[in-house]
């Protein structure tokens, strides 16, 4: 039975998150942490943090997390190919129809309207994480996490004015958050 939840659940996730990884977290977020409490927010968390850092595409990623986390290796093959499949199919018959219309205005009209919905997808994601992290689910500045918060700025900072490299920056926070705890430990 878990298997058969594990496949259905990642079928929505590639049915429906339409604009790639980001825009699939809330609908991850939704299964895996509101309706079947696979895993707590906090380890969704760290599971974006493991999918984002780990090659291939974030929702492939999260899905063999959950899966190999929930079911072992069975799981981990049923959750990826739930999440996988209807990709495979939408893009085929998707590119059947692109190479017969790709002349006609509707077409264009139809991929120009999908672009503010992805935007706000991710937006949804972005904020959910950072709510969950910086102020531990709720905005009460009581509950902040000063540290991560001033991380994050110094990160959105430093790559977009500055164009850091992503990876050496989620690295350098890393080691940065990692020697702060520490300090204050000690």
């Amino acid at each position: 039975m878990i298997l058969l939840d594990l496949f259905l659940s990642f079928i929505k996730v590639g049915l429906f998150s339409i604009g790639g990884g980001y825009a699939a977290m809330p609908i991850i977020k939704s299964q895996v942490v509101d309706s079947f409490h696979w895993i707590s927010m906090s380890e969704f968390t760290d599971l974006i943090t493991i999918a984002e850092m780990t090659p291939g595409p974030i929702a492939v990623n999260s899905a063999t997390f959950v899966g190999i986390r929930i079911a072992g290796i069975p799981g981990a093959i049923i959750a990826t190919a739930g999440c996988i499949l209807p990709s495979i199919f939408i893009v085929s018959i998707l590119v059947l129809l692109y190479f017969k219309y790709r002349k006609m205005d509707f077409m264009t009209n139809i991929l120009s309207s999908l672009r503010p919905v992805v935007v706000a997808m991710i937006a949804s994601a972005g904020l959910s994480i950072l709510i969950s992290v910086v102020f531990n689910g709720a905005v009460i500045l009581e509950n902040a996490n000063y540290l991560s918060l001033l991380l994050f700025m110094a990160a959105l900072i430093g790559i977009r004015k500055f164009k850091l490299k992503p990876i050496l920056t989620m690295f350098a926070c890393g080691i940065i958050y990692t020697i702060v705890n520490c300090l204050i430990a000690i």
